[in-house]
C-alpha cells in the first residue's frame, strides 16, 4: 500500500477531500477509551491494542511523508496535505494514506520550465521512501525538462547541447588546413 502521492494537477483546483486542521500532537488513544460525556469504558482486546499502536504509526509515517512533499514544494504547492482516514477500535481517526497537490503546468520559457521541472522532482522524491506515484511524477518532471531543453536546443539556432558545441570546437573545419607557424 502506498503512503502518498504528490498529485497532478495543470491548474489550480480544490482538493475533494476533507482536510482537518493543523493537529498540535499525536492522537490520544489508550488502553481504555472514555467517551467525552458518557460514563462507559470500553476495554480494548490485545488485538485491538495493537491494531491501534500500528495505525498510529501509519498515521506518524503518512504525516510525515506529506510534510517532506510539502517542504519541498514550496511555491508550487497548490494545497496542504490531504488525507485518508480510518478510525480504530479507540474510535479515533488515524492517516493510513495523503497527498499533496502540486501545479505540473510548464513555465512560460523553456528556462523556467526547466526549473520547475527540477522543482517538481526534488518535491516528489522528498519523502525517504517515494511512493510509485511519486516516482511516476518525477518521471513526467524529468519528461518535461527534457522537452523543454530540446526546445532550447531548437531556439539555439540548431547548434546542439552546449556538450556538442565545445566538442566542434576542437575539430577542424573541412577545407582549412592546419598550419604551423615554427618562426619565433
Amino acid at each position: 500500500m502506498s503512503i502518498g502521492a504528490i498529485t497532478i494537477s495543470p491548474a489550480v483546483s480544490q482538493p475533494e477531500r476533507f482536510t482537518p486542521p493543523a493537529r498540535t500532537g499525536a492522537p490520544a488513544a489508550a488502553s481504555t477509551s472514555q467517551d467525552s460525556g458518557a460514563s462507559s469504558t470500553t476495554t480494548l482486546t490485545p488485538e485491538a491494542l495493537k491494531m491501534v499502536e500500528d495505525l498510529k504509526a501509519r498515521d506518524t509515517e503518512v504525516r510525515q511523508h506529506e510534510q517532506a512533499h510539502l517542504a519541498a514544494a514550496g511555491g508550487l504547492a497548490i494545497s496542504g496535505a490531504t488525507y485518508t482516514y480510518q478510525r480504530g477500535p479507540n474510535g479515533v481517526n488515524y492517516a493510513i494514506g495523503g497527498e499533496v497537490q502540486i501545479d505540473t503546468s510548464p513555465g512560460a520559457t523553456p528556462e523556467e520550465t526547466i526549473a520547475r521541472a527540477a522543482s517538481i522532482q526534488a518535491a516528489a522524491t522528498a519523502p525517504a521512501d517515494p511512493s510509485g506515484a511519486d516516482r511516476a511524477v518525477a518521471a513526467q518532471a524529468q519528461q518535461m525538462a527534457a522537452q523543454a531543453r530540446a526546445e532550447l536546443a531548437k531556439q539555439d539556432g540548431g547548434n546542439g547541447t552546449p556538450g556538442e558545441r565545445v566538442q566542434r570546437g576542437y575539430t577542424i573545419e573541412p577545407g582549412a588546413a592546419p598550419t604551423i607557424n615554427v618562426t619565433a
